[in-house]
């Protein structure tokens, strides 16, 4: 079973992670995972952090001379902003800074400090900060490594920041970049639009969101099963990427355009080829049938809101005072579509990972492939 945790605070030393159920004999490319963490950090729009930082993942364990031996994969990613931080984020001695007390609506905040029981706001975003999603990233991968590995590919592409949107038409997978553009956008007009639209929000001191499009590519029919709930590749996968911070909706395939169209336009008919193989002249299911993959690339669409620490901020309590403030601000971004599409491609390559070495088991990365070699000949 492929499983990780996470742990670590926005402005403490490192943030870690622990992955488990790595197949042996699986050669890392710790550069190539690091292209991935460097591009969560780009973007026109992101913050000041993004220049303090560069992230680097370093792993600890479960990795000999370049491959997985099969035990726990350990990595780490240090904060380089830790330095400014040690006195306010020191595990040890009495505390030190202000006391953050004034809620900021929209984030974990305010709700958060009532179910732990704490009183300094930072006990709460520290954590709940989408920093934690450079540790995410770097386990998606090594999930992408493995992946590879089994001729399976995960791109991603922006498509909508604060309205304005690409044009699909002119758009193919094989054009999807991995952040080649500033944006993550295969569309070099729209891309400009999003751009100044961005520079106006900073202007104004607001914040952007957006909508990124994630598709798996080279998967085998079976992953995910109808069988129960829980198993289900469309409902573990939107799980996965709804956890990620900011994210408000998922959709497969046509997703909510379902409810504009007939059954007779809705499915993908299935057709025979002069080989007999089976193909389908559309996509409206996004790769799932009755939660499983069908071959077809899976298409997923995810939406951002905008981030809600605001450069002008919002009306608000102070939890200590109990009266109105203005919430309070936290070095932040004005648009992070773009790093979150990268964060998708991460979630959604764990998921299809666990769904892939549930199916077909392997200890090695050999046993894992020559299961999939006999399945694919099966069927």
């Amino acid at each position: 079973m492929f499983r990780f945790l996470t742990a670590g605070e926005s402005h403490g030393q490192c943030l870690t992670a622990i992955v488990e159920g790595m197949p042996a004999g699986l050669t890392i490319d710790v550069d190539q995972i690091n292209k991935d963490m460097a591009r969560r950090q780009q973007g026109y729009g992101r913050g000041g952090r993004m220049l303090i930082e560069t992230d680097k993942m370093e792993i600890l364990s479960g990795v000999r001379f370049g491959e997985t031996m099969g035990d726990p994969v350990t990595v780490k990613i240090a904060n380089k902003d830790w330095e400014n931080w040690t006195g306010r984020m020191s595990v040890s001695g009495k505390p030190e800074g202000p006391v953050v007390t004034a809620a900021r609506p929209g984030h974990a905040d305010l709700t958060g400090i009532k179910k732990y029981d704490r009183k300094d706001i930072r006990d709460i975003l520290e954590r709940s900060s989408a920093r934690e999603t450079a540790a995410r990233v770097a386990v998606g991968g090594l999930a992408k490594q493995l992946l590879k590995a089994c001729g399976i590919k995960i791109v991603s592409q922006v498509t909508n920041i604060g309205g304005i949107q690409i044009d699909e038409a002119n758009i193919a997978y094989d054009t999807w970049g991995e952040n080649l553009s500033e944006l993550n956008c295969c569309d070099a007009i729209a891309e400009e639009k999003m751009k100044e639209k961005i520079r106006q929000a900073k202007t104004d001191g607001d914040t952007l969101g957006g909508i990124f499009e994630i598709a798996v590519l080279g998967v085998m029919p079976g992953l995910g099963s109808h069988i129960q709930w829980d198993r289900r590749l469309d409902a573990r996968i939107s799980g996965a990427l709804m956890s990620i911070q900011a994210i408000k909706g998922v959709e497969i395939g046509a997703g909510f355009e379902y409810a504009n169209l007939p059954g007779s336009l809705a499915h993908d008919e299935i057709f025979l080829d002069e080989s007999q193989h089976v193909y389908r002249k559309t996509n409206h299911a996004g790769g799932i049938e009755g939660g499983m993959s069908n071959g077809e690339a899976i298409v997923v669409r995810v939406v951002m809101k905008p981030i809600p620490t605001l450069m002008k901020p919002l009306r608000s309590i102070d939890i200590k005072l109990k009266e109105a403030v203005l919430a309070c601000k936290e070095r932040s971004d004005v648009c992070a579509v773009s790093a979150a599409s990268v964060v998708g491609e991460a979630m959604t390559a764990i998921v299809v990972a666990q769904e892939l070495l549930e199916k077909f088991g392997g200890d090695s990365i050999g046993d894992l492939k020559a299961a999939i070699a006999h399945y694919q000949k099966r069927i």
